[in-house]
């Protein structure tokens, strides 16, 4: 009975909480000018329409792929190169105290802050684009990771020792699959960061993307086209997160959510 219980809320309260802010945005729109705050009514019709109008030549599922697209992109270097890095740095103290003040002088700023030079460097293409998205993931890949090795139990290490473990095999072993919460949890951050980006990365000369719909609806006036794309990259942001929790359940079966 109890788990048909929780079964049934892990889907009803957050059904529950959208519709009512549905409802409460509903009730507000009622109140204002429509082109301030177009109604969720008028939302779903600039949605509807732009599932068969294409914006730019490009379909509103083409806008969410390219977006999609560049921000993998990102994601995937981001973790290729911050991951290991983050690691090195909390499991050797060489490497943190040789890389540590240069990432604590790169990390407070902000990721909108390198669009002039990525524009500068890589022009207005593909590149600068993939790369503010980088920036943003990068960051929190290394700080996540770092943190997590630093905080692997001290007697993990030593019972390894102890045994007779080699260097790598302490670190492969033992200190790598005891941060794992932490690995994930910056491979989460990271991509959430890199998807939040987009926008950013996409005013820089786009012809495509989620963000280059938000441009677009800025452009012309309609606030409603404004609000598709940005329910979009919080869809999208929101699929994406469930899809690494999943991972992350299936690669750490040990750790369990509190309920």
């Amino acid at each position: 009975m109890n788990g048909s219980i929780k079964a049934n809320s892990a889907w009803l309260a957050p059904m529950a909480s959208i519709g009512a802010f549905v409802v409460l945005w509903g009730i507000v729109s009622l109140k204002v000018n429509p082109e301030f705050l177009p109604s969720p009514t008028m939302v779903w019709h600039e949605f509807i329409r732009l599932c068969h109008v294409p914006v730019g030549g490009t379909s509103l599922a083409g806008h969410v792929g390219y977006s999609l697209q560049r921000v993998l992109i990102a994601f995937g270097l981001a973790v290729l190169m911050g991951l290991p890095l983050g690691l090195l740095m909390g499991w050797s103290r060489v490497c943190e105290k040789i890389v540590s003040p240069i990432f604590e002088l790169l990390r407070p700023i902000p990721p909108i802050a390198w669009i002039p030079i990525a524009i500068l460097w890589l022009g207005v293409a593909e590149g600068s684009k993939v790369f503010i998205c980088f920036v943003g993931a990068f960051v929190i890949m290394i700080l996540n990771s770092y943190t997590g090795m630093r905080y692997v139990d001290p007697l993990l290490i030593d019972a390894a020792r102890s045994f007779g473990a080699s260097r790598s095999q302490q670190f492969f072993n033992v200190a790598v699959p005891a941060c794992m919460p932490s690995i994930f949890a910056g491979v989460q951050n990271s991509l959430s960061m890199a998807w939040m980006c987009v926008l950013a990365a996409e005013m820089v000369g786009a012809r495509e993307g989620v963000g280059f719909i938000i441009i677009q609806g800025m452009d012309l006036n309609k606030s409603s086209m404004i609000l598709v794309g940005m329910i979009l990259i919080g869809v999208v942001g929101s699929l994406l997160a469930a899809a690494l929790r999943w991972v992350e359940r299936v690669l750490c079966p040990w750790r369990r959510e509190m309920v």
